[in-house]
């Protein structure tokens, strides 16, 4: 049984282990380099701790640069600007600056550098393709993130993941330019060192990027919970996350990786799951009709979601099966229909 405490034991966890795995690796460098221990480690930490902070501070702007989304003035979404207010005084936080993007594709995500500085974006096409209860939904589950302060852990955390990649990049280039150490001079090994931290570096990249990745999808499970209970209705965000994926599939945005793990749900990964199960849509038409109504479809995430492949996949993946999201909400439904359902059992199915 989860309970919030859980979540920011989750976020605490993650960033120690990526720390100290990020850390392994500065210790690495710096004795393969033969540097001073504490100055090397002065300067690579230190290095670092800008880095993320230079990413903390820009990342807003490159979403907005990224999704050219447009801020909405007061009065110029009533309908949508009354959902939000009275969605967010629910949940205890500030109202959150509203934005539209201009995409057909239905999806929506939150982003900022502190709770009362967040921006709520929302895609056209969300807004076309959904009821006004699914959108309810997808706006609940975006304002528990913000509750859950999931984007500034998030921001902060993928900076490690970033900075071991980009070592690994910089180090086997610049190792195979110089032949691996194969010169004139045999004692001349830098090449060969190069490539040895290059690889470590490799090696941390994909650790720390998995360990992120673990976490991004759990505080998706939270903020589906959490939008469950805020709107008493699992049911229309289960609705939503049909629609959003399938819609996601039909015509996949130009999605950029500043914003891909904000979203309610990634486009890329929306795509693959349909695909596959489009692949096989003979073995999952029951009715031989020639259309996926949506109980087939259901059983066809079911069943593709618990394939080899998908959960291999899942884990280099930013937000968990959509059936997996959607089992989920069926539980908390089900939990709901009993009227024994209340805030402190909020996450007890995650």
């Amino acid at each position: 049984m989860a309970n919030l405490s859980q979540l920011k034991f989750a976020m605490a966890t993650s960033i120690f282990l990526s720390a100290f795995i990020f850390g392994l690796l500065l210790v690495v460098i710096i004795f393969f380099l033969e540097l001073d221990l504490f100055l090397g480690l002065f300067i690579a930490i230190g290095g670092s701790a800008l880095f993320i902070l230079f990413q903390y501070a820009i990342g807003p702007t490159v979403v907005v640069a990224t999704t050219r989304l447009h801020y909405l003035k007061p009065g110029e979404n009533p309908w949508l600007e009354k959902i939000v207010k009275e969605l967010a005084d629910k949940t205890g936080i500030p109202m959150p600056k509203l934005a539209t993007v201009p995409s057909n594709t239905p999806n929506a995500f939150t982003f900022g550098r502190s709770t009362a500085g967040a921006t709520l974006a929302v895609h056209e096409g969300l807004l076309k393709q959904l009821n006004e209860g699914e959108i309810r939904g997808v706006i609940a589950h975006e304002l528990g993130h913000i509750r859950h302060k999931d984007y500034i852990v998030m921001t902060i955390l993928s900076a490690l993941p970033l900075i071991a990649y980009y070592i690994a990049q910089v180090t086997l280039f610049t190792g195979m330019l110089s032949g691996g150490g194969r010169r004139r001079n045999s004692k001349d090994n830098s090449g060969a060192i190069l490539l040895v931290i290059g690889v470590i570096s490799f090696i941390i990249y994909i650790l720390t990027f998995l360990i992120v990745m673990r976490l991004s999808r759990l505080r998706e499970h939270y903020a589906d919970a959490f939008s469950a209970y805020l709107t008493g209705s699992p049911r229309n965000l289960q609705s939503a996350l049909s629609k959003i994926t399938y819609g996601l599939s039909l015509e996949p945005p130009k999605s950029t990786e500043s914003a891909r793990a904000f979203y309610i749900e990634d486009p890329s990964m929306a795509k693959q799951e349909i695909s596959r199960i489009m692949s096989k849509k003979s073995e999952y038409d029951l009715n031989n009709d020639g259309v996926l109504d949506e109980r087939e479809l259901a059983l066809a995430m079911e069943k593709e979601a618990q394939s080899a492949s998908a959960q291999m996949s899942g884990l280099f993946s930013t937000h968990p099966a959509t059936f997996k999201r959607i089992l989920l909400l069926r539980e908390i439904e089900q939990e709901m229909d009993t009227g024994q359902y209340s805030s402190d059992k909020m996450y007890s199915h995650v």
